[in-house]
């Protein structure tokens, strides 16, 4: 908000007036071409100014994000201190663990291989186990119980009535509880054989949760190689118990580069299949093309204002109402990346989607006239890149000014009134049976969706800066009405699910790290257009100074971000000490990672269900 200010000031107070000050004698079709730099004259020294803007800008933007990125590592140190009882703290993920030919499991591997070489740190270890098979039973165990619930619904409400006409019904009620209590009794005896410790070794994995006395201990062993063998004893600090995707860990390391791969191509795939609605609407979004493929459209011309709805807000919508369900296609895809934790598999989905957006969104709005041709031509000819990337920019300012409102108006409107979720839980009550008192319907901050959204809307803002300033006091806007939406729905309405102290901020700058390059090389095309190419040329060193300085952030405060420090580890466990805290916590930290299946489950106590390990850690 205070970047887009600041830029608000100068492009209303300088950029606007020499824009629509110097009248070019082109007539234009676009309503927003006399304030923006298009109706600046070729050769003309008012581009000069523009110059003068685009490094102050620039400046000012690397500026805010050098002091933002110090500012949140600085608070993410402070968090993860007041956060330092976490038992992933203590814990590390060890893949890859070889198997003991002599006693027939991965168990025995993993406590000789950490007594031995980390004596004094090792604590315990947890082993990964195949639960498919009690899974399957786990969810039948849960469907009777929810059958027995209901006869027991059913039964209460009886007894209201007038029991003598209902007598034989409710006896035949009766009967069916009893049978289903009998079979759930049988589920819950094979649950129970399954879980037996000689069962559960043959479906061990080479995947453990190693425990350690301290943190320091479990960040040492993290962040350094344990074998000679690079492939073999891989360590990593664990995620937190209630972000651990359970179902990643049963990937071996041998397909996992094929998962990647995959997934990459299959975002890639709809990516470009995309460009299709995208094309078909940008068609909506000028009139004599629309006129071209559907003659009819000419009558709305004979109706005062409907072209206008038309061509403006309806292409928005309609492009808005399509990439609504991109971002829950790409979780999708990203959870079957093989990410250790939901946070990075939310994370994979996050970066898919922005660079969805700007492909889709941003560049193939951008591209006009035949698809085919213009990516040939840029393919063929990429200096002219820049040039056509200008005079693109240039032409779709009211697009991207309808865009931005469309998405404050009705995608705020749509967040607070959740219509997705509402229907959703609608269908679940009415077809599955799910009640909202046994199944709250309370999920996390969706970060994959609404990070790469509010970022395209800063790569339009950083793009259009210089180019169409009068777009900017629109995008103030969105992001006050933006911040009083979120500060209400993280508040009160998202449930925490797992702690991620600021992880989503290197990506974040990146996202606008790209944004910045964009507007650069956007103006240095359109120097290039306006015939000033001593400007173009004194814009590479601002493009160079930036990237500069993304590798400087990247050594400066990305490994804050990736590792848990040593000094920061020794810190917490003398603060422990100080208190008295360190056995317990560590103690706790034991018995954290206890896989799913493994918790003896009492579906006929109550219906929140006591849980408690059946398998203890070695």
């Amino acid at each position: 908000i205070y970047f887009f200010g600041i830029c608000s000031l100068i492009g209303l107070l300088v950029l606007l007036p020499i824009n629509y000050g110097d009248q070019d004698e082109q007539s234009s079709i676009h309503s927003m071409d006399p304030f923006t730099i298009s109706n600046i004259s070729a050769g003309s020294n008012r581009l000069w100014v523009h110059f003068t803007c685009l490094w102050l800008i620039s400046f000012y933007g690397i500026y805010l994000l050098y002091k933002e990125y110090d500012g949140i590592m600085v608070k993410r140190i402070e968090l993860l201190r007041n956060l330092r009882h976490r038992p992933d703290r203590f814990n590390v993920l060890v893949c890859q663990v070889p198997f003991c030919t002599k006693h027939k499991a991965y168990g025995c591997s993993v406590d000789h291989f950490f007594s031995k070489n980390h004596p004094n740190n090792y604590c315990s270890y947890q082993m990964i186990y195949d639960g498919k098979d009690i899974e399957d039973l786990l969810n039948q165990a849960k469907y009777v119980a929810k059958k027995i619930e209901d006869l027991r619904g059913r039964f209460t409400v009886k007894k209201r009535d007038k029991e003598s006409l209902l007598l034989d019904v409710s006896r035949d009620d009766d009967e069916k509880k009893a049978l289903f209590e009998e079979k759930l009794q049988e589920i819950l005896h094979k649950i129970r054989q399954l879980q037996d410790e000689n069962i559960l070794k043959g479906k061990e994995l080479p995947v453990a949760f190693v425990t350690f006395k301290s943190r320091r201990g479990a960040a040492l062993v993290a962040q350094t190689q344990q074998h000679s063998h690079p492939l073999l004893w891989i360590t990593e600090m664990a995620p937190e118990p209630r972000d651990v995707s359970w179902r990643s860990l049963k990937i071996p390391l041998k397909i996992l580069p094929l998962c990647k791969i995959g997934v990459i191509v299959a975002a890639s795939l709809l990516t470009i299949f995309f460009a299709v609605p995208v094309t078909a609407v940008q068609g909506i979004a000028k009139l004599e093309k629309l006129r071209k493929w559907f003659p009819p459209a000419m009558a709305m011309e004979l109706i005062p204002g409907l072209s206008s709805i038309v061509t403006g807000y309806l292409p928005s919508a309609i492009l808005k109402g399509f990439i609504y369900v991109v971002p829950f296609a790409m979780l999708g895809m990203a959870k079957l990346g093989g990410s250790i934790s939901k946070s990075k598999e939310e994370i994979k989905a996050c970066n898919m989607v922005f660079y969805f957006l700007v492909g889709n969104v941003f560049f193939f709005s951008l591209i006009s006239g035949s698809l085919l041709d213009e990516i040939g031509e840029y393919f063929t000819h990429p200096r002219s890149i820049p040039s056509h990337l200008a005079s693109a920019v240039s032409a779709q300012a009211d697009f991207f000014v309808t865009y931005i409102l469309t998405d404050g108006l009705s995608g705020f409107s749509l967040e607070i009134l959740q219509p997705g979720l509402l229907v959703w839980d609608a269908v679940k009550l009415h077809t599955f049976g799910g009640g909202k008192e046994e199944n709250p319907y309370l999920y996390s901050l969706p970060y994959f969706r609404i990070i790469p959204s509010v970022s395209l809307s800063i790569l339009i803002g950083m793009v259009y800066a210089v180019v169409a300033p009068l777009l900017l006091p629109f995008l103030v806007g969105y992001f006050y009405l933006g911040y009083m939406v979120y500060v209400n729905q993280i508040e009160d309405v998202y449930e925490t699910v797992y702690e991620t102290c600021g992880e989503y901020w290197p990506y974040v700058h990146h996202y606008i790290f790209v944004g910045i390059i964009l507007m650069q090389i956007t103006m240095i095309g359109l120097f290039g257009l306006k015939s000033k190419p001593s400007a173009s040329i004194a814009t590479i060193p601002l493009l160079l100074l930036t990237v500069m300085f993304n590798e400087y952030c990247k050594i400066r405060f990305l490994p804050t971000f990736r590792h848990y420090s040593v000094k920061d580890a020794v810190e917490h466990d003398e603060l422990d000490n100080k208190f008295g805290q360190l056995e317990v916590n560590c103690e706790n930290a034991k018995s954290a990672y206890y896989h799913p299946t493994l918790q003896s489950v009492n579906f006929m106590a109550s219906k929140s269900s006591s849980t408690q390990p059946l398998v203890s850690s070695l």
